[in-house]
């Protein structure tokens, strides 16, 4: 499926001739207790999509989004967590503002995590992600997460292992409890090659109007690859479950990147089925002229 040994292979195994099925996405999915490899991945698959057909396929799943999100809204029983993890440069502010910038902003709420403040230090690393979830009626967007803290803290050794090893089961758990009580959560690891992350730090750098998104910092983080590879398949490894399961997801081509996130989440919201409440009976209303 996304092996990058034969592009031969990868296209025939590419859903392709499954485009109109609904779960054409599962095969990005990342199944309970399955071991990955990221190596095995292809971060240039495009699914066997045209572009240019795929990006007008693409605003018509927003448009339906949108409508599932007035309804999520005026139902106000249930919720929508969505995570996006991703190396440096690999493009979740873009997934944010292509998929979700045509979506009512009033029932969308997106919270940036960056480095923990002294406060938020001071608490336990779930904290201040608690108090980010979104309430009934909402879609919440998470740019970063709490998975920095089996990614970030592991690889720059911010906390010994039987502290950051002991997380995953934390997060297990603390997502299972937002499902209990009517949250659905959906994480997206968007994953794009190293050669690729060279050239939009490039163009960042190349670009006076994009200066101001390059950082030095990055370039230091960029050392880790291998490490950051390997933080990231045990997360998705062991943190993948049915009740908030991983996809991974090809990032090297946008728009096909944003298709599979906005499929995935728009399939979410149709099973979820939020339903507007029921109207009183108005028959016997005049509104004065």
């Amino acid at each position: 499926m996304t092996a990058k040994t034969k592009p031969n292979a990868r296209a025939k195994a590419s859903p392709r001739k499954k485009a109109a099925a609904r779960d054409w996405t599962a095969a990005f999915r990342v199944g309970p207790g399955r071991k990955i490899r990221l190596s095995a991945w292809n971060p240039d698959e495009d699914g066997g999509f045209e572009k240019k057909v795929t990006r007008k396929r693409t605003a018509k799943i927003i448009e339906e989004i949108d409508d599932l999100q007035y309804r999520l809204y005026a139902e106000s029983k249930q919720a929508l967590l969505v995570v996006l993890q991703a190396i440096d440069a690999g493009g979740k502010d873009g997934t944010i503002r292509r998929v979700f910038g045509p979506i009512n902003p009033q029932g969308v709420r997106v919270t940036s995590f960056k480095k923990p403040t002294e406060l938020e230090r001071s608490h336990d690393f779930l904290w201040r992600i608690h108090r980010a979830v979104p309430p009934l009626g909402h879609i919440g967007l998470f740019n970063r997460s709490h998975y920095e803290d089996v990614l970030v803290v592991r690889v720059r050794k911010l906390a010994p292992p039987e502290i950051w090893k002991a997380r995953y089961d934390h997060i297990n758990a603390f997502e299972r409890m937002l499902r209990d009580h009517g949250t659905r959560v959906v994480k997206f690891f968007l994953y794009i090659s190293r050669d690729e992350q060279r050239d939009r730090m490039q163009r960042r750098l190349d670009d006076p109007g994009r200066n101001w998104k390059f950082s030095e910092a990055d370039l230091e983080e960029r050392k880790h690859w291998d490490d950051y590879m390997a933080a990231f398949e045990d997360a998705l490894s062991r943190c993948s479950t049915a009740d908030a399961p991983w996809y991974v997801v090809p990032a090297n081509r946008k728009w096909f990147r944003d298709h599979l996130v906005a499929t995935v989440l728009r399939d979410t919201l149709r099973a979820m089925d939020p339903r507007t409440p029921p109207s009183p009976d108005l028959s016997g209303i005049v509104i004065d002229g």
